[in-house]
């Protein structure tokens, strides 16, 4: 078989594809699902749902897993919000098998760090900061985390307290207990829960440092936090947690 009969008979990974193929299991009881989880202008044309199950999104994204990222980079231009989590699971199926490159990690990487404007929501940054920024800067200087924790964009800030799952699971906590304590004084929500989320992750890993952290902190940590981070803790360990901040 000559190279031109292969490419001839190669899957279209194109984003018109993608796209195309998605709509066909557009949903109204989905779509109704979403508006429960999620808080969006309904008359919005520059950010919206169509009522595509998550399921159906992932399972598509890995058809589609052998997508360029300049095809990438178009989904992640939708309006549409399961376009853009396509786009970011196929990122993170991408940089999490163990045939990618170093140069295409370096693209998803570049990518994702470009185009934060459009990865505007907490399960945009969950799909892929892990797989995509945290392990491409296992093996690098992290001080791009530490911009980003100080961003005033929420969601940047979540993706540099996510992207520390990958060093956890390394067994590395020190990053994101440093970027969980740059994060305490965060006002919104999300970021309290990821950070609690991160925190309890790495107390698996490494329960002395987190006890350190906590020790230090539990008082004027943010409820949601706390309570988030000490859900691996045996009864006497979060009674005692909880009184710090109550007595804080």
């Amino acid at each position: 078989m000559s190279q031109s009969d292969k490419r001839s008979m190669s899957p279209d990974t194109s984003a018109a594809v993608f796209v195309k193929t998605l709509m066909a299991h557009r949903s109204a009881a989905e779509l109704k699902k979403y508006h429960r989880y999620f808080t969006f202008d309904e008359k919005s044309r520059e950010d919206y749902f169509i009522g595509v199950r998550m399921g159906q999104v992932f399972a598509l994204a890995k058809e589609f897993v052998e997508m360029a990222p300049k095809e990438i980079e178009k989904l992640m231009e939708s309006p549409i919000h399961e376009v853009r989590a396509g786009a970011l699971s196929i990122m993170a199926k991408q940089a999490s098998s163990k045939k990618t490159s170093e140069n295409r990690l370096k693209e998803l990487y570049d990518l994702y760090i470009k185009r934060h404007d459009r990865i505007n929501n907490w399960d945009l940054v969950d799909l892929a900061a892990y797989h995509v920024v945290g392990r491409y800067l296992s093996d690098k200087p992290r001080d791009i985390l530490y911009k980003l924790a100080l961003s005033k964009n929420m969601w940047e800030r979540r993706t540099a307290i996510v992207s520390t799952a990958h060093f956890i699971k390394q067994g590395d906590v020190k990053d994101t207990l440093r970027i969980a304590k740059l994060l305490l004084k965060d006002k919104e929500g999300l970021i309290h829960n990821a950070a609690g989320w991160m925190l309890r992750f790495a107390g698996d890993k490494d329960r002395r440092k987190l006890l350190g952290f906590l020790d230090m902190h539990a008082a004027t940590m943010p409820r949601v936090t706390l309570r988030c981070t000490i859900e691996h803790l045996d009864r006497k360990g979060r009674n005692y947690y909880l009184s710090m901040k109550k007595a804080g």
